[in-house]
C-alpha cells in the first residue's frame, strides 16, 4: 500500500494544530481528513474508513475517550489505528486513553518529524498486516483473531485493541517466555515509542479481566501465559 492510499483522520479543535499536522503528513503523500471534535469525528470515520485516526483528548461536543470507545464499535473500523495526540500526559490519562481500545498515546509538545515517523511505525503494519481468521484454543478461552473476539468459559470478553493483541501473542505459544522487547517489537513496532510501564499496564488489565494466574511474570525479562 502506497501512502497516496492511506487515509488519516486528524481530530482536535485546534485549527492550529489541524494545519501543522496536516502540512506535514501530506507532504508525505498521505490523504488527510480533519474533524474538530468527537462527535463530528466518529461520523466521518464510519463515512471515510480511515486507516489511521489521530485524536485530541479535550474536546467539546464529545471528547476524545469517548470517541474512541464509540469508534471502536464500529465493525468496519476494526482494523483501524487510533493514537491519541494530546497535552494530557498523565498516567491516568494515558491509561484511560489504552482502555478506550486505542494503540499508542503521543503527548504534546512534539516535533513533527518525530510524529512524522511515528505515524509510519504505526502505519507500517496497515501496509504489512495479512489478513488472519484462525481461531486459537487456548485451556478453555477461544480467541478469535478475525473478529477480535474472546470467549472464556461461554462468556464473551471485550479487550481493547492492543491487550487483545498482547494476550494473543501470548497465547500464541504458552508457556514461553516472551521478553519485553519482542512483545513491543510485535504489538506496537519496534519504532513506536512507548512508555517502559506500558507492557505492565496492560498485563494488570488482562489480569483483572481474564485471570490473574494465567500471566506469569519473569523478572527482568518479560511475561509468559501458564495454561
Amino acid at each position: 500500500m502506497k501512502n497516496k492510499d492511506i487515509k488519516i483522520l486528524l481530530v482536535d479543535d485546534d485549527i492550529d494544530i489541524l494545519e501543522i499536522v496536516g502540512f506535514n503528513l501530506e507532504a508525505e503523500g498521505y490523504e488527510i481528513i480533519k474533524a474538530h471534535n468527537g462527535k463530528e469525528a466518529v461520523q466521518i470515520a464510519k463515512k471515510e474508513i480511515p486507516n489511521l485516526i489521530i485524536l485530541d483528548v479535550m474536546m467539546p461536543e464529545m471528547d476524545g475517550i469517548e470517541a474512541c470507545e464509540n469508534i471502536r464499535k464500529i465493525p468496519e473500523l476494526k482494523r483501524t489505528i487510533i493514537t491519541f495526540l494530546t497535552a494530557r500526559g498523565e498516567d491516568y490519562s494515558q491509561v484511560a486513553g489504552f482502555d478506550s481500545g486505542a494503540d499508542d498515546y503521543i503527548t504534546k509538545p512534539i516535533k513533527p518529524k518525530l510524529l512524522v515517523s511515528k505515524v509510519k511505525a504505526l502505519l507500517r503494519r496497515v501496509k504489512e498486516e495479512q489478513p488472519i481468521n484462525d481461531v486459537l484454543n487456548v485451556g478453555n478461552i477461544e480467541i478469535n483473531r478475525e473478529e477480535y473476539k474472546i470467549v472464556s468459559d461461554g462468556k464473551e470478553i471485550i479487550l481493547p485493541r492492543k491487550e487483545f493483541e498482547l494476550f494473543y501473542l501470548l497465547a500464541s505459544k504458552p508457556g514461553k517466555v516472551f521478553k519485553r522487547e519482542e512483545i513491543l517489537d510485535k504489538v506496537w513496532g519496534n519504532e513506536v515509542i512507548v512508555g517502559g510501564r506500558t507492557i505492565d499496564v496492560h498485563i494488570r488489565k488482562l489480569r483483572e479481566k481474564i485471570g490473574d494466574d494465567l500471566f506469569k511474570t519473569i523478572k527482568g525479562v518479560g511475561y509468559k501465559l501458564e495454561i
